[in-house]
């Protein structure tokens, strides 16, 4: 285990004895059931254990106890992940609020905001969404046109957003928007949107999955306050920028659900083949083949999951990620789609059920993630995109696109 320094001790029995009284046994193992069955539903234990989070703050455990996080260093993050781990407890708090976009506002925000959205992020009150592509603003975004007309003690917002993750669900929106047609990227601003507001249509859009978590986005004149401008205006790109960095850690780092991530659904691809495939004379998987790429795949994930531990350690300490966020996120998808093919294989054709009773819960939902798991190599960034950042601003080589590299 990495050595994060710090006595942690104290901390460590706080965090024990908090958690043995606070965490519902019903929900041990479950978090990842919870978060796609449960997530909308009465379930009594899920809130209790919400609430209990968001009010220790411990949901976002490094964030600064003046804004609703638990103010805890490094180390006591550290061990208290351990801590969960030990009893089979898990965060019920995040989302795009906690994933991207408060990070962002605890950096860029201005007091007033950041007293008023981030203490609801922390307790898991308000779902955000986040209203940066267009159909025709993809990987070139900076050409969106979505357009933020200044109205006095408003904007006043036409355009149209695409693959808005949670849109149908979302209660706020991070959006950029065109604040000024004469200049590219120092022409956009960062706006907050109530989605609940007149003028605000969502359609979503069904994926092979079979769940619709993307949506179109439709602004029809929707005024939004002018205290709802993060930053200055015309200066939303470098905000943008910023928030695409924790996007990307975030979905390197197996947060980007739908199976893509390293840890999604299926369990243990090791056990699972113990299950499926069988055992040979010596105990082993009995493939040998199989067993080879297993273990590979387990080396691989053991790796990107210390580098993870390592960046987050030193993204806290350099005051936010960096462009190796670039790195992690092509890694980590890749990870995270060899694993899940790995389980597809592994449980053969009761791995490609769609429905029916021959098919148990998990193994319908590991097909499911596995096709969902297809995108994490392009939202986010595509993978192709993540490797033109590395190679210009980690590796420094030259732009072929630009007229200065011939």
């Amino acid at each position: 285990m990495a050595d994060f320094g710090g006595d942690t001790d104290a901390f460590r029995a706080e965090a024990r004895s908090w958690l043995e009284a606070n965490f519902p046994p019903s929900l041990k193992g479950k978090s990842g059931l919870v978060a796609l069955e449960e997530a909308t539903s009465e379930n009594a234990d899920l809130k209790a254990w919400t609430k209990a989070m968001g009010e220790k703050g411990w949901g976002v455990p490094t964030w600064p106890k003046q804004y609703g996080g638990g103010g805890l260093s490094g180390a006591e993050a550290r061990v208290l992940q351990q801590e969960m781990g030990r009893v089979g407890a898990w965060n019920p708090i995040g989302g795009m609020g906690t994933m991207m976009f408060g990070p962002t506002l605890l950096e860029y925000g201005n007091e007033e905001q950041k007293k008023y959205h981030i203490p609801r992020i922390a307790r898991q009150e308000v779902r955000w969404c986040q209203g940066f592509s267009e159909p025709g603003a993809g990987s070139d975004l900076a050409s969106l046109q979505t357009k933020a007309e200044d109205k006095g003690d408003h904007f006043l917002v036409n355009g149209q957003k695409i693959w808005t993750s949670g849109g149908q669900w979302a209660d706020m929106c991070f959006c950029l928007v065109r604040t000024d047609n004469t200049r590219k990227h120092e022409g956009i601003s960062f706006v907050l949107i109530d989605m609940h507001d007149p003028g605000v249509e969502v359609r979503p859009i069904k994926l092979i999955a079979g769940m619709s978590p993307f949506c179109e986005t439709f602004f029809t004149d929707v005024k939004v306050p002018k205290e709802n401008l993060v930053g200055p205006l015309n200066g939303g790109w470098t905000i943008a920028k910023r928030l695409l960095q924790h996007e990307r850690s975030g979905i390197g780092g197996g947060g980007s659900g739908g199976g893509g991530g390293v840890f999604g659904v299926g369990g243990s691809p090791v056990n699972l083949a113990k299950k499926y495939v069988g055992l040979d004379e010596k105990g082993r998987v009995a493939d040998s083949d199989l067993r080879s790429r297993l273990i590979g795949h387990e080396m691989d994930a053991k790796a990107f999951q210390l580098t993870a531990f390592r960046m987050m350690a030193e993204a806290k300490s350099n005051q936010g990620p960096s462009t190796a966020t670039s790195i992690m996120k092509n890694a980590g998808t890749k990870v995270g789609q060899d694993r899940a093919e790995l389980i597809v294989e592994v449980m053969g054709t009761q791995g490609l059920g769609w429905e029916g009773e021959d098919f148990t819960p998990e193994e319908l939902q590991t097909v499911r993630g596995w096709l969902g798991g297809k995108a994490t190599t392009i939202f986010g960034g595509s993978f192709e995109i993540q490797s033109n950042i590395i190679s210009k601003r980690i590796l420094g080589l030259p732009d072929p696109l630009s007229s200065s590299s011939n």
